[in-house]
């Protein structure tokens, strides 16, 4: 008996203190001063010895992730504390399965006595905890409509256009006079602009990564310490540009002036798991709400660019055209296929469509050949726009008002057939709940043809709304022929089809396959052109 008082003895009394968030003080914050003397104090007043404290100051009761209570778990592990007292239920958590598995299972299974202050519960008094599973799920009630409240302010601030961010993005900075706007950060702000011009220029996200720091440039962590923007303990000299970081700027729409808001979004307030990116239909984007660092047409051209993926041939080559051309078929992209010197053959690109059977016909083209039909059409446009640039601005209007008048026809014919439709399948649903009550059809006919119809109709309900997302979208295109216009500008001739002519003038080349006409092989080329499009000059 002797022997099990001393072992007693030897045991820790935990005090457990949690705050969800940190004040303004520095260190720990007054509530969890405030706790810390509540328990300890009666811990003195109740004759509980070889007190120990564990503390996590700003962290959800709705996770038990947290550092402290995962080192007092390890003490329990050891079979060294003998008492867990808290100042109430909610600071030991607010997920009450968790909660109760501790209180109910855990604790008694190791001999350790629960105590909460406020709530008088006490692990060796049974009779006073009847009620502690209740306030376990009052406990999670208060996280939920607190969860709801802080979403509801989030999404009151989107409304009114403010920035949720902490940080703005590298290459802004904020005005001392406003927290809510962003300044145009000088020096940050042209390394932006180099970045956009290496990707347009043709580099990958590696190779600009590596020219960045073959150039000493400070990478955005490092910069946003040395400027003082953030403060942390974490050393950043070494870090380096890397392909995630360039990828990252290159995205973001906030170079544009736009705000992007509710890019992330918790699966669950309990899982506590990483943030996920929406999809871009899903966010909400406000126009122009600060100073842009980039111009949009060049936002655009690194964003086809980026979604051309060009990889390394067997030989170590990366084609000039390569994700650049489509069938005009299957709308699949024709693949890079590499010179054979045994057979003479030069290299080609054919549609990947092709060998695996899903396309009819090759749409085969010699890279030698394309290139020269893209480096010839891009000299006729440019040449047309020198000489009658307002003729173009006429065409390039006329253009598109015709595209928008067919995309909004044919979509909205598409919407009233759909329509139609579903009305039709509500009267064969309704027939058939008439057919089943006058005993016409089985229960299991019934449930099998309703579930078809349904199913039919919640698919036409999916289409409709993408049509006319589709078309509320159409009412806000418009072809840019200003782009193109100062693209011309910029070079007084083109003699050569470079990587950076190709990404800055060609959205994509549509090929068609090889057609005879009166005895001679033709092939028709289709070349839209950043900004507006396949235009006929």
């Amino acid at each position: 008996m002797l022997q099990e008082l001393n072992t007693s003895a030897q045991k820790i009394t935990a005090l457990y203190c949690r705050l969800s968030r940190d004040d303004d003080l520095q260190g720990d914050s007054n509530s969890i001063i405030n706790q810390k003397n509540i328990l300890q104090k009666y811990a003195d007043d109740n004759g509980f010895k070889n007190t120990v404290t564990f503390v996590d100051d700003g962290y959800s009761g709705t996770t038990f992730n947290r550092p402290d209570w995962q080192r007092l778990m390890e003490f329990v592990n050891r079979d060294e504390v003998a008492t867990i007292i808290v100042k109430d239920m909610s600071r030991l958590g607010r997920d009450y399965l968790k909660v109760g598995y501790f209180t109910e299972i855990l604790f008694p299974e190791n001999g350790i006595r629960f105590i909460a202050i406020n709530n008088g519960v006490d692990s060796d008094k049974p009779t006073d905890n009847d009620f502690t599973p209740f306030l376990n799920i009052i406990n999670e009630w208060y996280a939920k409509d607190t969860s709801k409240k802080i979403r509801a302010v989030f999404k009151s601030k989107a409304d009114r256009g403010e920035t949720l961010t902490f940080l703005p993005p590298y290459g802004y900075m904020k005005d001392p006079n406003d927290k809510h706007k962003w300044l145009i950060d000088d020096e940050a702000s042209q390394v932006v602009k180099e970045i956009f011009r290496l990707c347009v220029s043709g580099l990958g996200m590696t190779k600009i990564a590596n020219e960045l720091n073959e150039r000493k440039i400070i990478p955005p962590a490092y910069y946003k310490v040395i400027h003082g923007q953030i403060n942390t303990n974490q050393d950043f000299s070494k870090s380096r540009w890397n392909s995630s970081t360039v990828s990252d700027i290159l995205s973001k729409q906030e170079y544009i002036g736009n705000t992007v808001i509710y890019k992330p979004d918790s699966h669950s307030r309990k899982k506590h798991s990483k943030f996920k990116r929406l999809k871009p239909e899903e966010q909400i984007i406000i126009e122009n709400t600060h100073e842009a660092i980039i111009d949009k047409d060049t936002f655009e051209v690194a964003t086809n660019i980026r979604n051309c993926k060009r990889k390394n041939t067997k030989i170590g080559y990366i084609p000039k055209l390569a994700g650049k051309l489509f069938c005009s078929d299957c709308g699949e992209k024709l693949y890079y296929v590499c010179p054979r010197e045994k057979y003479h053959t030069p290299a080609y690109f054919v549609c990947s469509n092709y060998r695996k059977h899903r396309c009819e016909k090759t749409h085969a083209v010699f890279e030698k050949d394309i290139e020269s039909i893209i480096l010839e059409d891009i000299k006729r446009i440019t040449s047309f726009i020198k000489e009658h640039e307002e003729e173009f601005l006429i065409k390039v209007n006329d253009y598109s008002k015709a595209e928008l008048n067919k995309a909004l026809r044919d979509a909205t014919r598409e919407i009233e057939t759909a329509n139609a439709r579903y009305k039709k399948l509500d009267s064969i649903i309704q027939n058939l709940y008439e057919d089943k009550i006058e005993g016409n059809l089985t229960d299991e006919r019934f449930n099998k043809l309703s579930a078809s119809y349904e199913q039919e109709q919640q698919s036409l309900e999916a289409r409709i709304k993408e049509l006319r997302d589709f078309i509320d979208k159409e009412n806000k295109k418009y072809l840019n022929a200003s782009y193109l216009i100062n693209l011309v500008k910029k070079y007084t001739e083109i003699n050569e089809l470079t990587d950076e002519i190709i990404h800055e003038f060609v959205q994509k080349v549509v090929v068609h396959h090889k057609v005879k006409i009166d005895g001679v092989k033709t092939q028709q080329v289709d070349i839209y052109y950043n900004g507006v499009g396949h235009i006929e000059i």
